[in-house]
């Protein structure tokens, strides 16, 4: 049955982060609290970008993240591209008592005392990662994305769930499809979908048949006990989630980080004089925010947002993350990167009981990756214009790559 929606799409979303995803971004906050909008396989959505409205429906009663709440005849894989947002049995996709259920087995590894745990771990990746960077320091340009950002969180990822060597090229391969919204057809993102629970059952036969002290060895224990056990389509879908969103959200705030950090001198000299990356990290989350538009929440009654603007029982939204923070109404001066600026406001982890469980590994990574990196790297530079990188999609604000000139490899072995 198709997804309910009253209205005709106003505009069609792009599948493009970066300046054009910015730039409809304003447009949609020009138009209302709320716009329907058209997204891939004639989808129609509410698209919601202003602040204010962002953070009031994230903690609404009537919004939910079930779609069989919102849609009693919705059937799994209608919507090929979507399903591994809406489809998957895990906490994102849940509320109440569910919700509570699945959160509570991942939540115990991911507290900041556990993620501090890991800081020798991580320090050692990235300066292992700088000093094969360090050997190819020069005036031509290295994709700092694929030798250095995205390694980060997907080699930490992948130590944590204990993903052996030989499956890793194959669970990476398919996460980083899943967030395009741009090339893959109906038949394309149905095997997608197959692909990564293939993948997954894969390593949990591989961690029932040797066990181990990594996570996903935990969570099958966990998902075994006999109090709210977890189904096996949840065991998967949890550590779907975690693989993913434990890497790529992190990938892109390592990777717009560092950019920034190439033209803000004082903030790149703070990094090299030793100084908390804290305000720096936030700062970037605000203005850069690795997820823009995440699919999706469900109307659960009639929502009346003001302006002629009514949300119907049963009708898709998608809320603007990166648009609340790049507010003015919520942040003054949106679009400059300002590391000094006071209580800087972003909704990067979420807001509510959804909040993502990850952050304190998200940030803890960052920090990490980009004091190293300046201070090995102190005079790198970024090569052409951040949005000529941009992704194919309008779910996380991606790079395909992040060309920079690193200096001189003896000055920056140097530091």
């Amino acid at each position: 049955m198709p997804i309910p929606f009253h209205t005709a799409p106003v505009t069609t979303l792009p599948s493009r982060s970066g300046a054009c995803m910015y730039a409809k971004t304003e447009e949609l906050r020009r138009l209302g609290p709320a716009v329907p909008v058209e997204l891939p396989d004639g989808l129609t959505a509410w698209s919601v970008v202003r602040g204010e409205t962002v953070s009031y429906l994230l903690t609404h009663p009537d919004v939910s993240r079930d779609v069989t709440r919102a849609v009693p005849t919705y059937e799994t894989g209608e919507v090929p591209w979507l399903a591994p947002w809406i489809d998957l049995q895990n906490m994102t996709t849940k509320d109440g008592a569910d919700h509570s259920r699945l959160r509570r087995v991942v939540v115990p590894s991911l507290t900041y005392r556990r993620i501090q745990q890991l800081r020798p771990a991580i320090e050692n990746t990235v300066r292992g990662l700088i000093e094969d960077l360090a050997n190819k320091a020069d005036d031509t340009p290295v994709d700092v994305h694929a030798a250095f950002s995205y390694q980060i969180p997907t080699l930490v990822i992948c130590d944590l769930l204990g993903i052996p060597e030989d499956q890793r090229p194959e669970v990476l391969r398919v996460f980083r499809l899943v967030a395009r919204t741009d090339a893959l057809s109906e038949d394309e993102a149905t095997q997608l979908n197959l692909d990564l629970l293939t993948a997954m059952r894969t390593l949990i036969d591989e961690k029932r048949a040797h066990p181990g002290d990594d996570l996903t060895s935990i969570l099958i224990i966990e998902s075994q006990k006999e109090e709210d056990p977890l189904t096996e389509d949840e065991l998967i879908a949890t550590l779907l989630l975690m693989i993913g969103g434990g890497s790529q959200t992190t990938i892109n705030l390592i990777d717009h980080a560092l950019a920034d950090l190439t033209a803000c001198p004082h903030a790149r000299q703070s990094l090299i004089r030793g100084e908390d990356p804290r305000p720096i990290i936030e700062e970037s989350l605000r203005k850069d925010c690795p997820v823009m538009n995440l699919p999706m929440r469900w109307a659960l009654a009639d929502i009346d947002l003001g302006e002629g603007v009514m949300i119907r029982t049963g009708e898709p939204i998608l809320l603007n993350y990166g648009g609340h923070g790049r507010d003015e109404n919520v942040n003054p001066e949106p679009a400059h990167f300002d590391p000094d600026r006071t209580n800087p406001q972003h909704l990067a982890f979420g807001l509510g009981v959804h909040r993502c469980p990850g952050s304190h590994l998200a940030i803890l990574e960052a920090e990490v990756a980009v004091s190293l990196f300046c201070q090995a790297f102190p005079h790198a530079q970024l090569v052409g214009a951040i949005d000529d990188y941009a992704g194919p999609t309008f779910i996380g604000n991606d790079l395909l790559e992040l060309p920079m000139r690193l200096g001189n490899a003896h000055e920056a072995a140097q530091h």
